[in-house]
């Protein structure tokens, strides 16, 4: 006797997904390019032709975008890029990761033996991409975006290591939130990657905090990390 096979009802629901977040990833490739000014718009249709898809992923990659600040909507009127950050929200930003990431590394100490081998791993990756960059710059050679989006990612990935190690689903969902306020603040200096070294030996710090199994030495490291980020983002939009 042969067995009825039902379709999933959610497949096509995932695979317009999985459609939508590779489109998301290629206009943000685009946005994180010094090439398009602020306030451009942008068309729904030329870029679904660009990319040979339908406009439907286009627009939900947009509504998505719109959450992280790097575009903005106008009724009537579509989506435009977003301008930079201004001071104030520049400030802001970094006030609210000394609050949130702060707190989120003292709480991943208490499972730092299992959260510091993924650290480590993290950190050797963070070394290995400033490595290939400082290849690159020392050749001559223009940072594509599809490096500047690796670096970026690898970067990140040790903070969101932090916020997974501390177990709670609330804050693991802020990183998210956070991370793609950090990807408009990137657009807004447009500093590339100049900070890599300092960057690594910061996040280096933090790891040896964990190490230590200190959570007030851990939180002080990343927030010093953070207040360091915070400074050299003031020079690169020459706030100071």
């Amino acid at each position: 006797m042969s067995e009825t096979v039902y379709p999933l009802a959610g497949a096509a629901s995932l695979e317009r997904r999985g459609l939508r977040d590779r489109v998301y990833d290629l206009v943000l490739d685009m946005l994180m390019t010094a090439d398009i000014e602020p306030g451009t718009r942008l068309s729904i249709d030329a870029i679904a032709r660009d990319l040979s898809v339908s406009p439907t992923p286009v627009r939900e990659a947009l509504v998505q975008l719109e959450r992280t600040g790097l575009v903005t909507r106008e009724a009537l009127k579509g989506y435009r890029v977003a301008p930079p950050l201004a001071a104030e929200q520049l400030e802001a930003l970094f006030d609210a990761r000394l609050v949130l990431e702060g707190g989120a590394t003292e709480l991943a100490v208490r499972h730092a033996e299992d959260l510091i081998p993924r650290l480590d791993q993290a950190l050797a990756e963070h070394r290995a991409i400033s490595r290939i960059v400082h290849k690159s710059v020392a050749h001559g050679e223009k940072l594509s975006v599809g490096l500047l989006r690796e670096y970026f990612a690898i970067d990140w990935n040790f903070h969101h290591l932090i916020f997974e190690g501390t177990q709670n689903p609330f804050l693991i969902d802020m990183s998210e939130a956070i991370s793609t306020r950090v990807h408009r603040m990137r657009q807004t200096v447009q500093s590339g990657v100049s900070d890599a070294d300092e960057a690594v030996l910061e996040h280096a710090a933090i790891l040896d905090a964990f190490r230590q199994g200190s959570s007030a030495a851990a939180s002080a490291a990343m927030c010093s990390h953070i207040n360091r980020v915070r400074e050299r983002a003031r020079l690169d939009v020459a706030l100071v």
